[in-house]
This record gives structure tokens, sequence and C-alpha cells, in this order.
């Protein structure tokens, strides 16, 4: 099955069938003059056959990644000083420029590369961590004194974006969601879409320009709001590989593409839901 999406586009396992994805699994491998029933001679140009994906090695890699975001956002958090004046609001800020460029282009990275790196994937998962931890104490710095008595709304926005997890998979399962051509094409259009239209709001923003999408008014709620239901449906997506990868037998590594996959949206949702509480709190 050829994939449209461009975390799993690049990888040839996702997209054929069973028995060519994985053919000879378990089979005893004969290099040089070895025969059945005899050692193979040890050679490092023989090559090592990998275990399987499955659910376990999809949980794991996808608890690590996250692990290293949610550790790295709690440290960007707490080691930096408190927002109490110019110079500490700037240094914070700087700080999650550039947590988030490495995360950009370490997402790109990600993306294309064919043969999935879990170095790589950590990494994005610490750049992105610092980025998540500089916006969540931003956000908290202006609008958690309105919501405190809910936990606050980086809380909220956390608790919302495990809910929406926990909510998507349990319907995707339950329901047998089957995802076609047609919705794959949709859903990375519309996120390829939203992107482009956010750099270009960054870029006119420079220029003291821009349509107001990250602003605090009806159009930003609305624009966060698709963002937010962008994000289920990624995760929708997301689901829907892990299970054909699994079904085709694809190597054990590729788990590692599939939890860079699950972050991605998991952090789409987070940044999406964040923008929303703040917008309604204005309100």
């Amino acid at each position: 099955m050829q994939s449209n999406n461009p975390v799993f586009r690049r990888s040839e396992e996702f997209n054929r069938s069973g028995a060519a994805a994985y053919q000879g699994f378990g089979e005893p491998q004969y290099g040089g003059y070895a025969q059945p029933g005899y050692p193979a001679p040890e050679s490092p140009a023989t090559p090592v056959r990998q275990g399987r994906m499955t659910i376990d090695s999809v949980v794991q890699s996808t608890a690590i990644t996250l692990g290293i975001t949610i550790l790295a956002a709690a440290a960007t958090w707490f080691l930096t000083p408190d927002l109490d004046s110019a110079d500490a609001v700037g240094t914070l800020s700087g700080i999650m420029i550039v947590g988030a460029g490495a995360a950009f282009i370490l997402s790109l990275v990600n993306s294309f590369k064919r043969v999935i790196s879990p170095g790589l994937v950590m990494a994005f998962a610490l750049a992105e961590g610092v980025a998540l931890g500089g916006l969540s104490k931003l956000y908290d710095a202006v609008y958690g004194a309105e919501s405190a008595g809910m936990g606050g709304i980086v809380v909220q926005a956390v608790i919302g974006t495990f809910a929406a997890f926990g909510g998507t998979l349990a319907a995707y399962k339950f329901f047998d969601i089957k995802v076609g051509q047609k919705f794959r094409t949709f859903v990375i259009a519309a996120m390829f879409g939203m992107v482009a239209l956010s750099l270009m709001e960054l870029v006119l923003g420079l220029f003291g320009g821009g349509v107001g999408i990250f602003e605090n008014g009806t159009l930003g709620l609305l624009f966060a709001v698709a963002g937010l239901v962008l994000g289920v449906f990624m995760l929708i997506l997301d689901f829907d590989f892990v299970e054909q990868g699994i079904a085709n037998g694809i190597p054990e590594r590729e788990s590692w593409r599939a939890s860079f996959g699950l972050l991605v949206s998991l952090v789409w949702i987070y940044t999406n839901l964040l923008r929303i509480l703040a917008i309604l709190q204005q309100d």
C-alpha cells in the first residue's frame, strides 16, 4: 500500500505487502561455503535479520520519545528564570525559538529519511520538548492565573491531549474505522496547507502584516479548532499505518518511525488545544 503520509512514505517496508516486506523471516541464512546443518562462517557482510514490529515495540519507542519530550519540557520550565522581567521573557523566547527551529529541521529529516534513525527521532523529541516547555511557560504566565482554579491552562491542555489520544484510539478500534485513499489525501493536503498558512503568517508578521490567524480573535479561534480536528485525523492515520505495518511484518526499527508520527500528532493537538483555551480565557 502506497502512503501519502510523508512520515511513512519514505519507508519502503510500510508500502510493501507482508510477504515482500519480510520474505525469509526466521529462515537460516547461508553465506560463503556454509551448508545446511553447519554453522555459517562469521562475516561482516552477512546481513543480520531483525525482529518484526509489534504493538509492544511501538509502545516502547513511543514511551521513550514521549518521555524525552516531557522531561525536556519540564527542564526548560524549571531551569529558566521566572518571567518577571523583559530580559527573562527574551531569554525564554530565544530558547523556545532555538528548540522550535531544531525540531522543525529534524522533523523534515525524519519525515524524508528512508532508513529511520532512532537517534534522530530522540533528538527531535528533545528539541520539541524544549520548544514546548518554553511555549507552555509563556502561556502559563499570561493566562495561567485566570484558570488556576481548574489546574491551570497548561494542565488542562495536557489532560485534553491525552483524552483526545485515548478517545481517538478507542473510536478507531471499537468502530473499526477504515482509512481510505481520499481521507489520507485530504488529511495530508490539509496539514501542508496549515503549515504553509502558518509560515506565511510568520513572514507577514515580520513586516507588520498578517491576517490574524495567531491572534485571539474569531479567526484565530477557528484556525485553532481546525488544527485540533486535523490533529485527531492525523492520529487516525498514525493508528492505521501502525496497524498496516504490523500486518505487513515490517522490521522492528520502524517502530521509531511510528513513534515519531504519533509524537508529531500529539504535539499538533497540544499546541492547538493550548491556543483554544487561551482564547477562551480572553473571552
